[in-house]
């Protein structure tokens, strides 16, 4: 199942859910009730087009996995960790699909960085590799948005990525999916910058979900970024990126730079 975040008109923002059986329309219907507990499906009667997307979920936290593709890691000249390197992104990085990523004055080096992001489905700690799965709600899309220079300069990478908008996420969830191995797509504008199989994560999604969680508790709708591939790169005032994943979909953000008065 396919879960969004929606407005519809001026309405209040809701969960809800997308019946992708139609081969015309793609059609929205309200949840009724949290999709991290009990919910009932209303009917699917507005068209998707006629909504506003948000980002599908709010989480508590967002934890960001480093350098876990090799060939991402050799392109920054730095090792492969023999653990999966974390760090966090804050909730007001988060925007939707369609959002403008804007970029920051502080910066002359933002890049896009495609991602597949896991969404938590109920609380855990400790978690066994072998029990991951059965803790995460579904996958989506994200742009972990980097001010590659800030990250370098500052040594800590806090305000590199945490800027707002630097984690563009969508446009959906979707619980009916297998990491494994799929393809990952990357283009800004017309020109593909990325390419990769999720096959080539240094470390799995089983590992991810039990590795930070013996760090950490994660509760339900946090989301957890599983590293980028090779080919990350400059994005500047009217590009458009666009990241599909195979069997997700595909998640699109306009650049801007921040008008400073």
């Amino acid at each position: 199942m396919r879960i969004v975040r929606y407005q519809a008109g001026d309405g209040p923002a809701v969960y809800g859910w997308v019946n992708s059986a139609s081969v015309e329309s793609l059609m929205v219907g309200p949840l009724e009730g949290s999709p991290f507990s009990e919910y009932r499906r209303g009917e699917a009667a507005i068209p998707l087009e006629a909504v506003h997307l948000l980002p599908p979920v709010l989480p508590s936290k967002i934890v960001c996995v480093g350098r876990n593709y090799a060939d991402h890691a050799r392109e920054h000249g730095a090792e492969v960790p023999e653990l999966p390197l974390l760090f966090l992104k804050p909730p007001s990085s988060l925007i939707g699909p369609f959002e403008a990523i804007i970029l920051p004055a502080q910066s002359q080096q933002v890049e896009h960085e495609a991602e597949l992001g896991v969404v938590i489905g109920r609380r855990g700690r400790r978690v066994q590799p072998d029990e991951a799965l059965a803790y995460v709600l579904g996958y989506t899309i994200a742009n972990d948005v980097t001010a590659r220079d800030l990250q370098r300069r500052d040594g800590q990478w806090t305000r590199g990525k945490g800027f707002d908008t630097f984690c563009p996420l969508g446009p959906w969830i979707e619980t009916n999916f297998d990491p494994a191995d799929t393809l990952l797509t990357c283009h800004v504008n017309d020109e593909m910058r990325q390419m990769a199989s999720t096959r080539d994560m240094v470390f799995t999604v089983k590992q991810l979900v039990a590795f930070v969680s013996s760090v950490m508790t994660l509760e339900p709708g946090d989301v957890l970024l599983t590293g980028t591939p090779a080919g990350v790169g400059l994005l500047v005032d009217g590009d458009q990126v666009k990241i599909t994943i195979e069997g997700l979909g595909e998640l699109a953000n306009p650049v801007r730079a921040e008008k400073v008065s």
